[in-house]
């Protein structure tokens, strides 16, 4: 187990700055998730910290140990890749007793450790088969077997899940939590999948165009997104983003958005007095849009409404996806699976506006304390 820590970090490729000054603290016994769509740097940050890729600046440390020129074999590290990068000619029990085989571990202490692993990841049976007679949440197993006999001070995982079906997937992303708790190890898993990350990790690094645009919990991030991106990748389905214009109207703001107003809370006014009269982006999460008739008690009476016409309905059992339309906006609601909602219809529809977020048009930056906060806090575990 180890503290992880990176000053700085920049990665070019020529012309290309695939990470650009990245600096982030990994607790010890962490679950740190990198996010975010493909090219942000997510991999190639995991990639530097295993010693797989020559930093250009800055420095990684895992304790007290500056790795910059130490090589990957020496990092006491672990990796799993996505395409499992097993040996198909050897046997399970030998693809796992490999590493161990390297370091002239005694035979009997690696046909423990072997054992002892693949009981606890239910690999007991498949010892003595090889990597082509599995199937791929076999073989996945067996890649993180093949990490977890190795005991390291540090797990780096880059997008593991991403070859199994969605049914598997989340079978396996259980099986993962559930290791992590038991081992303890610093653990930095990579995704592009937000739904892993939030369910996964103790705390998400976000990151676009190689630079990281915020690091909280996986609620923190939800609720307090630090800028239009963050907002937008985090959460399914995405949030809605409106163009409103801030209106000081008898001592409170509002957001006119051109066919409907949305009175803003009191706790946004003092934050967003400045901004009268300017056009900022409001956002606002599906699932605080309601139909009024089946909306929170203390959200029928309230004045954040307008009239939307119902353009397709997304069934998914539990809950149903709405596209709404207005004459000047198209946004997304996600109604309760009993809704009588049908495309051509006309709903009186309610906004939650005590959950919605305002950014700045150019910067995109949040224009809400709270959300600033967690950049400032960005590298401190919480």
């Amino acid at each position: 187990m180890a503290q992880v820590r990176l000053r700085n970090v920049t990665k070019e490729f020529k012309e290309v700055t695939a990470v650009n000054n990245f600096s982030l603290d990994i607790a010890d016994s962490e679950f740190m998730v990198f996010v975010g769509p493909s090219g942000c740097g997510k991999t190639t940050a995991l990639r530097m910290i295993a010693g797989l890729e020559e930093i250009t600046a800055g420095e990684i440390w895992i304790d007290e140990v500056k790795l910059n020129d130490v090589p990957s074999k020496d990092r006491d590290i672990a990796m799993v890749f996505q395409n499992y990068a097993l040996y198909p000619h050897m046997t399970v029990y030998q693809n796992m007793a490999f590493a161990l085989q390297l370091r002239k571990m005694p035979r009997p202490a690696i046909k423990e450790r072997v054992e002892r692993t693949a009981a606890m990841l239910g690999l007991g049976e498949l010892l003595q088969r090889k990597p082509g007679q599995l199937s791929g949440g076999q073989r996945q197993r067996v890649a993180l077997a093949r990490a977890i006999v190795r005991e390291p001070k540090v797990f780096l995982m880059d997008e593991p899940l991403s070859n199994l079906d969605a049914k598997l997937r989340v079978h396996t992303r259980s099986e993962l939590i559930r290791l992590h708790r038991d081992l303890g190890i610093t653990t930095i898993y990579v995704t592009h999948d937000q739904v892993e990350a939030m369910t996964m990790g103790s705390r998400i690094a976000v990151m676009n165009h190689g630079v990281m645009q915020q690091c909280a919990s996986p609620l923190f991030l939800y609720h307090h997104p630090a800028n239009r991106f963050v907002a937008g990748f985090i959460g399914s389905p995405a949030m809605n983003f409106l163009t409103a214009r801030l209106v000081a109207q008898g001592g409170g703001i509002v957001a006119e958005l051109g066919d409907f107003v949305l009175p803003l809370p009191e706790a946004f006014t003092a934050q967003v007095r400045a901004r009268a009269g300017q056009t900022v982006t409001l956002g606002i999460r599906p699932e605080d849009i309601y139909q009024r008739s089946a909306a929170p008690a203390a959200l029928t009476g309230t004045p954040a409404s307008a009239v939307a016409q119902v353009d397709v309905c997304e069934p998914l059992g539990s809950n149903v996806f709405v596209y709404l339309k207005t004459p000047a906006h198209e946004f997304v609601a996600s109604f309760d699976s009993d809704t009588a909602a049908r495309p051509g219809d006309q709903l009186d529809i309610v906004f939650n506006v005590a959950r919605c977020h305002l950014f700045d048009c150019e910067s995109e930056e949040s224009l809400l304390q709270e959300a600033a906060q967690a950049v400032v806090t960005a590298g401190v575990p919480s």
